[in-house]
């Protein structure tokens, strides 16, 4: 069960970029921009749904904006995925959701602008890394999405402590 709207303080809407073989694209971000000795974290292309924005436009905007991969938001389908909980972040603190959608693309050109980095990463990969990875249980989620789109999105862990 997702919390529900009026609680919702953060909604974000997030991309699984799968390739054919599978592999899920994670970008590596750091945990706080204002204390790069935080370390960092691979996550999913993805940001907060703009007032007035549906999940799915802000999940093709922000895919496009990260990644420079364009795509209709009708091509993300529903939710695959949803993840919430509470965080204290540094400049809002309250219950945050995030929704996942996944698009399939054939060897997509990606320019995440310099400095980024990126990786694509395949589910047994994400099972053995010692490296920071959210969603929690992506391997798992990488390994349902291999058989098709699940009927209901798939509850997973909340990331944050």
């Amino acid at each position: 069960m997702t919390a529900p709207d009026s609680e919702v303080r953060r909604h974000s809407a997030r991309v699984l970029l799968l390739d054919d073989d599978g592999k899920v694209l994670l970008l590596r971000c750091l945990r706080d921009p204002d204390d790069p000795t935080a370390g960092h974290v691979w996550c999913t292309p993805g940001g907060g749904v703009a007032p007035g924005e549906s999940a799915p436009e802000a999940a093709a905007r922000e895919l496009a904006e990260e990644t420079g991969v364009a795509c209709a938001p009708a091509e993300l389908g529903d939710v695959v995925a949803v993840s919430t909980g509470y965080a204290s972040a540094g400049w809002t603190n309250g219950v945050f959701r995030n929704d996942y959608f996944v698009l399939r693309r054939s060897a997509p050109t990606i320019d995440c602008g310099t400095p980024a980095e990126y990786r694509w990463w395949a589910a047994e990969e994400l099972t053995t890394t010692a490296e920071a990875v959210v969603p929690l249980n992506l391997a798992g989620l990488l390994t349902t999405l291999a058989d098709g789109t699940p009927a209901h999105p798939i509850r997973l862990p909340w990331n944050h402590g």
